[in-house]
């Protein structure tokens, strides 16, 4: 594919151009409208990938669970039986509970755990289906404090589910990073949370954390690696048990694979090997 179309696809998915500019211009690229709508289709369809509720090996609902803002909905996954897991929950980014991190849910139940992949929205109606910036601008609608405390009701939904063994992790992507970092400042039952490339805690709040953390960062991420150096040094202060791992060459959402401009193979596969290690590790029985 063009790299021009490439490099304009991802400006859409990170917000720099909007829907209406965002057609215009591949219009442009593609020759024709006709041509431009069946480009969109194609990449879109990269995108939103996620296989269907059930597979083989894993099961798959949406549930909800009950949150500061009210009921939150969120898609459950689990390998098929009835034995007890450990939990993890999964994070989204700042689009919503898109199909990739659907698909990044199953993954992760695939890997032996209990996960659950809320969806901030919920009290605003929910991650819109098709709509990147609809989802985009209503993630900046969202009340904070009541959003970090939907999260953090999480961890007591999976703590106490009848398939938990009480363990639970938590990881995040982009702001699901940020976000994976505010749940282990408010959620004291948290025993392990492996944030990616997100927004630091404020120092001060470090020492709350009593969970062990693995950060995982992209070399080619200026404005979220400014806070590695104070966030180390308020984790080395606070005495909590903690790894960072900056991965050279890889972009800011080098995890998403739905996008194809911004995913780093050698960085997603190392880190998702290193994360799932660190679970098994750390929310054992």
């Amino acid at each position: 594919m063009d790299k021009r179309i490439s490099r304009l696809y991802d400006e859409y998915q990170n917000g720099t151009v909007d829907r209406r500019g965002f057609i215009k211009k591949l219009t442009l690229l593609a020759g024709s409208t006709a041509a431009a709508m069946s480009l969109l289709s194609a990449l879109n369809s990269k995108s939103a990938h996620a296989s269907s509720l059930d597979d083989e090996d894993v099961h798959s609902e949406f549930i909800t669970y009950p949150g500061a803002s009210g009921d939150v909905r969120a898609l459950l996954s689990h390998p098929n039986g009835e034995k007890k897991l450990p939990a993890v929950i999964v994070i989204h980014e700042n689009r919503g509970l898109q199909p990739h991190i659907q698909d990044v849910n199953k993954r992760m139940a695939r890997e032996g755990f209990l996960s659950i992949a809320p969806d901030a929205l919920s009290p605003l109606g929910g991650t819109p289906d098709d709509d990147v910036d609809a989802s985009r601008n209503k993630m900046r609608e969202l009340d904070g404090e009541k959003t970090t405390k939907d999260f953090v009701a999480a961890v007591k939904y999976l703590k106490t589910h009848p398939l938990s063994t009480g363990k639970v992790g938590c990881t995040g992507f982009c702001w699901g990073g940020g976000m994976t970092n505010q749940v282990a400042v408010n959620a004291p039952d948290l025993k392990a949370a492996v944030p990616y490339y997100g927004r630091q805690p404020d120092p001060e709040e470090v020492p709350m954390i009593k969970a062990a953390v693995m950060a995982h960062y992209a070399g080619e991420d200026e404005r979220i690696n400014a806070g590695i150096d104070a966030f180390e040094k308020a984790l080395k202060e606070a005495g909590v048990e903690y790894q960072i791992f900056i991965y050279e060459g890889a972009q800011h959402g080098f995890n998403n694979d739905s996008n194809p401009t911004r995913y780093h193979e050698d960085a997603a596969k190392l880190s998702w090997k290193r994360t799932i290690g660190f679970f098994k590790e750390k929310l054992k029985a």
